[in-house]
């Protein structure tokens, strides 16, 4: 029998479909060993890829791009960041103001975000533009990963943040009210993807791309619905109807990408937000531009 291969997997809230895929066996058929370990910030995540402690990440595909392009990212060096595959398109991302709050209290406000130069901070900041409110006009509290937070947001230590991956349904049951949904709002959008940065990932993140690709059609066409709302329940803490909100919305707007496919639209709504919060020149053209003709931004087996 071939040895198991292991796994560090970093992500942010816990994956379901993950969760599913060990269920269901599926993990354990493509011989895999999976050690999903939860990441504080982004630019942890990223020190963890490049220093070899995580070989794969579930993260915004904004962080690929800063990290593959932007020498000014948090930090301060540039990584062979590759999408192995999309996970999907924002999965109930949204803006939202705490319990009992306008968006007239987010004027002199604290508004909490991972670190400003994230892609969800970047569209966070944009909705809130569009209604009205320059980036001047509040303040920025550093809370750190999305469970972080919703946690922030219930308590009043933010009047207002970006949440999803089923953390927006623990904020509405707390009584916090949605601004705007991104995937909505700036539509095409991604939201989570498979990355690497180390040639010697690459081939065991194809595979795992596969378990989870073929686990998100199973759970979509209702194979594995039951088992998927079960492994809400246990893995995001959500009541029964909470989860099985969240399962429902795997199928809707934002939802799973069960293909795995990258829409370059969806990437070009990413960089269009960096370079118009981040705009970084160099010769006289910004960083970014290379993305749209780079073969090496998106690596499919």
């Amino acid at each position: 029998m071939p040895a198991t291969r292991p796994v560090e997997l970093g992500s942010f809230t816990p994956s379901v479909v993950l969760e599913v895929a060990r269920r269901s066996g599926a993990v354990d058929a493509a011989g895999l060993e999976v050690n999903e370990r939860l990441v504080t910030s982004s630019p942890a995540q990223f020190r963890s890829l490049l220093d070899g402690e995580l070989h794969l990440a579930m993260t915004s595909p904004d962080n690929v791009l800063a990290y593959r392009y932007d020498p000014q990212n948090p930090l301060g060096e540039l990584a062979d960041a590759r999408i192995l595959a999309a996970v999907d398109a924002g999965l109930g991302l949204g803006v939202w103001l705490r319990p009992g709050a306008t968006l007239d209290d987010v004027r002199g406000g604290e508004v909490g975000v991972d670190v400003p130069g994230s892609g969800f901070a970047l569209a966070l900041f944009t909705i809130l533009e569009r209604r009205g409110l320059a980036i001047d006009d509040y303040e920025l509290a550093l809370l750190g990963s999305t469970p972080r937070r919703v946690t922030a947001l219930l308590a009043g230590a933010c009047v207002a943040t970006v949440l999803g991956a089923g953390n927006e349904l623990v904020a509405e049951a707390g009584g916090a009210t949605l601004v705007a949904s991104v995937a909505e709002e700036l539509a095409p959008y991604l939201g989570t993807v498979l990355a690497v940065v180390r040639d010697e990932h690459v081939e065991v993140g194809h595979d795992l791309a596969g378990v989870l690709l073929a686990t998100a059609r199973a759970i979509l066409s209702g194979e594995l619905r039951d088992e998927a709302v079960a492994a809400a329940a246990d893995r995001l803490g959500l009541d029964r109807p909470l989860a099985e909100r969240y399962v429902a919305n795997l199928a809707g707007p934002g939802g799973l990408v069960a293909d795995g496919r990258v829409d370059p639209a969806a990437l070009r709504t990413l960089v269009g937000l960096r370079q118009h919060w981040l705009p970084r020149v160099v010769d006289g053209r910004d960083v970014l531009d290379a993305a749209g003709d780079d073969p090496g931004l998106v690596v499919t087996r």
